[in-house]
């Protein structure tokens, strides 16, 4: 049977042997009670990581950005994000769903957040018939941006301005372990300039399940309560916060090497005069590229008749996203592949 080559997204890994031992070896307990010690050792390990008083484990990043969002705001209130964040685009209209929240995008530049922009967002105390501006959410890595990194420099400036004016700080860190590999800053460093921060385990560090939010004990005492009230009470998941800690431990570094491959395609594709590609925005395991002389959707046809799995971008581009279970080889093969449909 011919081998299918997946770049659809990093969310496709599987669970390696020595994960899978750890997870058969899990010592459990009932979580809900607080009593599962390896997923106590998880949230630990990853509050430590991350500079934080506390941390949460929850079954997906879409959770730990909804419930982070629930518990520094009031319905009614308002969040600023950049105009393609994920919490607007593709959590299923959570925050009006779940907590009665209006979104406020901002025009941004590769995924970050003008300053100036967001100052002029920021609603009046006075005005009392506009809801309340409460939340300043950046996205880092930014997956519609094509996996950029957003800038400490433009994190702090926006910190600044959250303060001058009463507001929380949330960071979608879905990719932030990526963000911190290609920048060489640590998660710490990003994380201590935001209120809550949402981490997925299950997309470049190859668990199979699994978010980490983490924040003050205040926080995350109202996290856990919120988290029972949607049902994501789990009793004896140690079994699966086996699986977040091995990646925490053991699958962060490596994440270097999926830059590498996305590079590496990134430039054959920059030399395909039928294609194109910012090879600038290239700088984690994400990339976008237009096809000029055929559609998006026959483009992912073909490749997938190759043996080539995509998906789509934004409108008129088709997505890479590298990860652990593909080789270089795979790579490069992928590379000749695309080169073929799109000769």
């Amino acid at each position: 049977m011919k081998k299918i080559i997946d770049f659809r997204s990093d969310t496709v890994t599987k669970p390696s042997l020595e994960m899978r031992k750890a997870m058969y070896d899990a010592e459990v307990g009932d979580d809900v009670y607080g009593e599962d010690p390896t997923t106590n050792e998880l949230q630990e390990y990853a509050a430590d990581l991350l500079g934080k008083e506390s941390a949460l484990f929850v079954t997906s990043g879409v959770m730990g950005n909804q419930i982070c969002l629930n518990i520094l705001t009031n319905p009614g209130d308002e969040v600023i994000c950049e105009k393609d964040a994920h919490i607007f685009w593709y959590e299923s209209g959570s925050p009006a769903k779940l907590s009665g929240l209006q979104i406020h995008q901002i025009e941004g530049i590769d995924g970050s957040l003008p300053v100036k922009k967001v100052k002029d967002a920021i609603r009046p105390q006075s005005a009392y018939y506009m809801p309340e501006s409460k939340v300043i959410e950046v996205e880092n890595t930014h997956n519609v941006a094509g996996g950029t990194i957003i800038p400490l420099e433009n994190i702090i400036e926006l910190r600044k301005l959250a303060d001058e004016n009463n507001l929380f700080m949330h960071l979608d860190g879905a990719r932030i372990w990526n963000a911190s590999v290609a920048s060489g800053i640590l998660v710490n460093e990003y994380a201590k300039y935001f209120d809550t921060v949402s981490c997925c385990l299950s997309k470049g560090l190859g668990a199979p399940i699994g978010s980490i939010i983490a924040g003050s004990k205040e926080l995350m005492h109202k996290a856990f309560r919120v988290r029972k009230s949607i049902g994501g009470g789990m009793r004896q998941v140690g079994i699966i916060a086996a699986a977040g800690l091995f990646a925490l431990k053991n699958n962060i570094s490596r994440l270097s090497e999926d830059h590498e491959k996305a590079k590496i395609l990134a430039e054959r594709i920059n030399a395909n005069p039928n294609l194109e590609i910012n090879i600038n925005s290239v700088q984690t395991n994400m990339l976008m590229f237009h096809p000029k002389t055929i559609s998006v959707e026959k483009g992912l046809t073909l490749c997938k008749e190759n043996g080539l799995l995509l998906s789509g971008g934004k409108v008129g581009l088709i997505r890479i996203v590298t990860h652990l279970d593909v080789t270089f080889d795979d790579v490069k093969k992928s590379a000749d592949i695309i080169d073929e449909v799109f000769s």
